[in-house]
């Protein structure tokens, strides 16, 4: 075990500055075309910085990303953050509305992009890499954020229709890269993947994990993210060490893997998160690297987490043959976290139980951004065995093994996980149900059978309209005002929705219904 984040460093601009001190000249971020040494890195980030600070950036201000899977995405993130701002990513894939809406929540006043357009109106646009390069020298300060300072907002799906964002400050990152680095063999040889965009918080884990420990970031583009083959290639050639996993997307890596007579990789680490690990996904690889030459098996690590505690808040090594009662074991707490399972009272589960995950410690988030109420519901101040302590509510929950680690076991209320992204049910039905000619929507999840899942939506047409023509009507709609990974992959027509007795929404009626009409 290393420690590698310098005792004193506070924030995360520290965290870097060391490193780049450390590893001038070796390679931190790199993309198809470009390579950035950290003293590149040191000096582009700079530019920006001073850039922004020039156009009359305070601290604390909130920036907007806009920008493709490119080494100017690192310079962005880390330029804001000298700066002593807080970046807001935006995907670029996203709908225009659902951009707007997010600009505007976050009171958005300056956007980084690297291609002028496609935005909608906002006060100031500024490309990376840095245009106005005179302008920039002349700021020449630098600013110094507090621990406390708020570093990212990151929005997640909102039950209300709306998305909400996450505040998270420097201190929160810091006290993560500083606890839970350790726990791995890593160095400033590996070789990361950023292969998550921004806009989800794993990529955080990815590219500080990597700028902490001096080692290589390679970003990977879009066409590489959606095709396993292509990614399966990169893993190769670039001879990537450290990889980092939704499990359903692994899975597909896994098949082509095998369809392409197991490759050697260079792996050390595979590291999962995001949703549900799929142990059989997980034994199979580890199957296919015994038999291929030259391959050593990396190490496989289970982390569960969410946005609200920054990003990771447990771990667990996967060993071989697991306990095939297990549903996702996802081992002890972080050192700088704790975990309570709680029963509905909020008293504590025993081994053999099942109960709601709170969280507390230094990872736990400033809160939502303008949503004081929700913040004030699902952060809250527990007791613990060490006393009093800001907490957070998940809403997942665990079952409690007798060696005291956990075992994932869902969600209780109408929240699920699909390829990693958060998803609340009822924003995806407010929009469905807003389009005129419905008059009712309701989502759920029907499995696949190859343990995957397909979100599905019911829909009931108003009286009188054409239904041969709706649910094309209603996909273009959902495609136009949210993010593709919300927008469901089959749309069944129902003449009503399944009540219960009291009147309310049959959801598990509702996913029978669904499963029985795929």
């Amino acid at each position: 075990m290393r420690a590698n984040v310098p005792p004193t460093a506070q924030n995360l601009c520290e965290v870097f500055l060391a490193s780049a001190a450390r590893h001038a000249d070796r390679v931190a971020l790199q993309d198809t075309e470009r390579s950035l040494t950290y003293r590149d890195l040191d000096r582009l980030s700079a530019e920006v910085a001073n850039a922004l600070l020039a156009a009359g950036v305070r601290p604390g201000q909130r920036i907007g990303l806009h920008l493709a899977r490119t080494v100017d995405l690192g310079v962005a993130v880390l330029g804001v953050l000298r700066a002593g701002a807080v970046y807001v990513p935006v995907d670029p894939g996203w709908p225009q509305a659902r951009i707007s809406t997010v600009l505007a929540d976050a009171d958005v006043e300056v956007v980084l992009v690297d291609e002028v357009g496609g935005l909608p109106a906002c006060a100031e646009v500024l490309q990376v890499p840095v245009r106005r390069a005179a302008e920039a020298d002349r700021a020449g300060h630098s600013v110094t954020p507090e621990p406390s300072s708020p570093a990212y907002v990151i929005y997640t799906s909102g039950s209300t229709g709306q998305p909400k964002g996450v505040v998270v400050s420097h201190g929160n990152v810091v006290a993560l890269l500083r606890h839970a680095l350790p726990l791995f063999d890593f160095s400033e040889h590996d070789v990361w993947t950023l292969f998550h965009g921004v806009s989800f918080d794993f990529s955080v884990w990815e590219l500080w994990g990597a700028l902490a420990t001096g080692a290589r970031c390679l970003v990977l583009p879009l066409g590489v993210v959606r095709s396993p083959h292509a990614l399966l290639s990169e893993l190769v050639r670039r001879q990537v060490t450290v990889l980092n996993q939704v499990p359903s997307v692994f899975t597909h890596l896994v098949a082509v893997h095998e369809e392409q007579n197991a490759p050697p990789l260079a792996l050390r680490y595979v590291i999962f998160g995001g949703e549900s690990v799929k142990l059989p996904a997980v034994e199979h690889f580890r199957k296919q690297l015994r038999g291929a030459e030259d391959t050593s098996v990396p190490v496989f690590v289970n982390m569960y987490g969410i946005t609200e505690i920054t990003v990771h808040a447990t771990w667990k090594v996967l060993d071989e043959f697991p306990d095939p009662q297990l549903r996702s074991p996802i081992g002890t707490p972080l050192p700088h976290l704790s975990i309570a399972v709680l029963d509905e009272e909020l008293r504590p589960v025993g081994p053999g139980g099942t109960g709601e995950m709170w969280v507390s410690g230094d990872g736990v988030a400033l809160g939502y951004l303008n949503r004081p109420e929700l913040t004030g519901r699902r952060f809250r101040t527990l007791d613990t065995p060490k006393g009093t302590a800001r907490s957070y509510r998940t809403g997942d929950l665990a079952r409690v093994l007798p060696d005291g680690s956990l075992d994932y076991a869902g969600r209780n209320d109408h929240q699920i996980k699909l390829n990693g992204f958060r998803i609340e049910l009822q924003e995806v039905e407010t929009v469905l149900a807003a389009h005129p000619d419905v008059q009712d929507a309701a989502v759920t999840v029907v499995p696949r059978p190859d343990g995957g899942q397909v979100l599905t939506a019911l829909v009931v047409a108003q009286p009188g309209h054409r239904r041969t023509e709706l649910v094309r009507a209603v996909r273009t709609h959902a495609g136009a005002r949210l993010p593709s990974y919300m927008v469901p992959h089959r749309f069944v027509l129902a003449d009503a929705l399944p009540l219960t007795h009291s009147g309310k929404l049959d959801r598990a009626s509702l996913a029978e219904l669904a499963g029985a009409r795929s």
